[in-house]
């Protein structure tokens, strides 16, 4: 994760806030409060996170409607879509006295639960508490980070436009080291169903573990890229490597030999050492030196809903290079 230094600070209600999310109960005082439509009232806009991510300034305050995933772990509360410009994010939390606990910076608890209703910008957030809702938190909480798939209606908050460190400009002031818009969900529409076995609903990749091994540190040699995981279904889709289905072995050995330029021949004695619903870690130690490889092979989830059928292929999420002992 590129963590960005800015010193943009935002008026939320009757807070300053600078770096990150936070927020005020409501003030009893109707004079206090602007007064914004519920969602029986007033009828969302239709959109995709891609709309959102094009002109989120149009988009500022409304009620919007959308269908994306949505990833909640350590540091993490995102909707997204695969499709968008991942340089465009999207902080998402419950409205009334609903809270989704994630834990971030800077002085925010992992509370589910707060004692008023929510407002931000002086605009009060309702929640509606259903079965649907239930649904979506549920699986959003299964493991310690997870995805789901749903369609919500929301309250966007598009933040401030903020020229960044490396000249660009983003969307920024929500969320985890304030790097983010926000969206406050208010109703949950529908959320689609998680039973498959053979998938991974992980939002992260893990990590290599260093005090129990011996290792002082490592290196990312490669982070997920959802275009070329995507390529690799279409590849596997189209007959030309659909050896990728079945074979995740053979997945891990080639994504390392490309990645550390070794021959693929002194690679084949990989191991596999961990195991999880649709994701499978495995390790190489070359001989003579004091290095550790590990790589992360998954089934995503979000593959599911490109592939061509029902088969999803294994692909390679994270790979690491650790310095040991």
């Amino acid at each position: 994760m590129k963590v960005l230094l800015f010193t943009t600070a935002l008026l939320l209600g009757s807070i300053i806030v600078t770096g990150c999310l936070s927020f005020h109960a409501a003030n009893s005082r109707a004079e206090s409060i602007a007064v914004v439509p519920t969602n029986h009232q007033e009828t969302p806009a239709e959109v995709s996170v891609c709309q959102l991510a094009a002109d989120p300034a149009k988009y500022n305050h409304k009620l919007v409607k959308l269908t994306g995933f949505f990833s909640h772990g350590f540091e993490d509360s995102s909707v997204y879509d695969p499709a968008c410009d991942s340089r465009f994010n999207i902080w998402f939390e419950y409205g009334g006295k609903n809270v989704t606990g994630t834990m971030y910076c800077c002085g925010v608890t992992a509370a589910r639960e707060r004692p008023e209703m929510i407002e931000v910008e002086n605009i009060s957030i309702p929640l509606l508490v259903n079965d649907q809702f239930k649904t979506f938190d549920n699986l959003l909480h299964s493991s310690g980070d997870s995805i789901v798939h749903a369609t919500v209606i929301g309250r966007f908050f598009s933040g401030e436009k903020t020229k960044v460190a490396n000249g660009n400009e983003r969307w920024m002031g929500y969320g985890h080291m304030g790097m983010s818009s926000l969206l406050m969900i208010q109703e949950v529409s529908n959320t689609d169903p998680r039973d498959r076995k053979d998938l991974d609903y992980r939002a992260s990749p893990d990590q290599p573990s260093l005090d129990s091994r011996g290792c002082t540190g490592y290196r990312i040699l490669s982070d997920s890229d959802f275009e070329s995981l995507l390529e690799m279904q279409r590849q596997a889709d189209a007959g030309a490597r659909a050896w990728v289905f079945e074979d995740s072995k053979r997945v891990a050995v080639e994504a390392l030999a490309n990645l550390t330029k070794r021959p693929i021949e002194v690679l084949t004695t990989l191991k596999m050492v961990r195991q999880t619903q649709g994701r499978l870690i495995y390790e190489w130690r070359p001989k003579g030196e004091k290095k550790i490889y590990m790589i992360v092979v998954s089934r995503p989830y979000e593959l599911s809903f490109y592939a061509k059928s029902n088969l999803v292929a294994w692909v390679p999420i994270a790979a690491y290079e650790s310095t040991c002992q």
